[in-house]
């Protein structure tokens, strides 16, 4: 009988891919596509929980066929980031007339995004003070002690690395090695390396112009066959993002939110004061904030879903370059750093709120400046080289936490609703680096304002 109700539920997925396929017959915009999968994928995930229960098996077995078209998405985008990222800055700094351009890009995106980190981070600090967290209130059970176990054995491995070893993992030893994503800092090696390259390709320019031409070429028509890629994979996305939301509902944990419930809500409500201070700050250099919404919601949409920085590049860079007007070797770099860097909800403000709810623990006042000032330090120069996947917000607290002599232990008394937070931290993290490509194009000049401002735009980068 399960096989009749798992056919069945399938039978179901199908049908609202084919509603989508329909709408997309029918021209509806991406946009629309997008949030209609959102939609339905939560109302899919909660109908499926309410009929079977969390843990049933028939639930299991549905999410697993659903995650061949969920994890499968994240799967082509996750495929398709490092060639767009070598090709796109490659071709970006052979555009570019002057290396000196190169560094200030570099420069201004980098700053905005550890600075806007440490913002965050001052919030996070904030917010678990409003609300009185406190990790001695959370019962731990099971779960929460193999997570604590396994956090501890982590923190083995993440203190045999020093701030100046975990930044010099970034800078490219084996190239081929980088190219696969084996490591979380993969992406900014690659970045590095065709920075060089693209370097490299200007002084041959001066010296042999047919063998830069030749390769220009070459580049060029790599570059036409990517982007085509990506049209083809980011078409796919309204069924990637319907599956990941049914899933996600279906198996979220909900006495793990009743209980936690505190947290969860001043986790969002801190996410969401740092996501108005990137708006604010889109406004302070002359951009319409409400412009700039309208225009990365079907990003940040998928971002909330997939909770992957580094799968979102590729709709990132488009909708930078297309809707918003930024300059393609700024878009390019920003969407790329902007995935292990200076994460604002990973790496600012969750490793922030842990450290606040735990200090209490072992006799720290959280509110000292001797806490505070050492903290937001520590958290910006520990958001190097966070990993663009589920996961990255785990590696950047056991970091903090150590760092400030801390048990991280208790961390994992958040397993329950680490899945629903992480959705929320993602898009603030995805946001926070289309705000550097924005505020970076504006700085040097280089934004389309016509293309900013264009309502139509939004549409028109949409009709995939």
């Amino acid at each position: 009988m399960d096989v009749v109700y798992i056919l069945l539920n399938i039978a179901v997925l199908l049908a609202i891919i084919g509603l989508l396929i329909w709408m997309q017959k029918q021209h509806f915009t991406f946009t629309k596509r997008v949030f209609t999968g959102l939609g339905l994928g939560i109302v899919l995930g909660a109908v499926l929980q309410a009929i079977y229960g969390a843990g049933s098996d028939v639930l299991a077995e549905t999410t697993e066929w659903y995650s061949i078209v969920g994890s499968g998405y994240i799967s082509l985008l996750m495929m398709i980031v490092i060639p767009l990222v070598m090709v796109s800055i490659i071709q970006s700094i052979i555009n570019l007339e002057k290396t000196a351009e190169l560094g200030k890009m570099s420069a201004w995106i980098i700053g905005i995004l550890i600075t806007t980190t440490m913002v965050a981070a001052l919030i996070g600090i904030g917010t678990a003070t409003v609300f009185d967290l406190s990790a001695e209130e959370i019962e731990a059970g099971q779960p929460e002690e193999e997570r604590a176990t396994m956090l501890e054995t982590t923190l083995g491995d993440v203190e045999e690395q020093s701030t100046p070893q975990r930044i010099l993992n970034f800078i490219p030893s084996n190239i081929f090695l980088d190219m696969t994503g084996e490591r979380s800092t993969s992406v900014i090696a690659v970045v590095i390396f065709s920075m060089i390259v693209g370097i490299a390709v200007l002084g041959l320019r001066r010296k042999n112009p047919e063998q830069a031409e030749t390769f220009t070429k070459i580049v060029n028509a790599f570059y036409g066959v990517v982007m085509r890629i990506v049209t083809l994979v980011l078409r796919l996305a309204p069924f990637g993002i319907l599956a990941l939301m049914a899933n996600t509902v279906a198996t979220t944990d909900v006495a793990g939110i009743m209980e936690l419930g505190k947290f969860v809500i001043a986790s969002y409500v801190a996410l969401f004061i740092m996501f108005v201070i990137h708006l604010v700050l889109v406004g302070v250099f002359g951009l319409n904030p409400m412009t700039y919404l309208r225009k990365v919601m079907p990003i940040l949409g998928f971002a909330f879903t997939s909770r992957s920085s580094a799968g979102t590049i590729p709709l990132n860079i488009q909708a930078q370059k297309r809707s918003l007007g930024v300059d393609e070797g700024t878009a390019n770099m920003s969407a790329s750093f902007g995935a292990t860097m200076g994460q604002n909800g990973c790496a600012g403000i969750y490793p922030a709120m842990l450290a606040v709810m735990i200090a209490p623990t072992v006799g720290i006042d959280p509110l000292s400046l001797e806490f505070i000032i050492p903290l937001v330090l520590i958290i910006g120069i520990s958001s190097f080289g966070i990993a663009g996947v589920g996961g990255g917000a785990t590696f950047a607290a056991l970091i903090v936490l150590s760092s400030m002599n801390l048990p991280v232990a208790l961390a994992g008394l958040l397993i329950s609703i680490e899945a629903l937070i992480d959705m929320g931290r993602t898009a603030l993290n995805v946001n926070g680096s289309m705000l550097s490509g924005t505020l970076t194009s504006r700085i040097l000049k280089r934004i389309n304002r016509k293309t900013f401002n264009d309502k139509n735009k939004i549409e028109e980068s949409a009709s995939l």
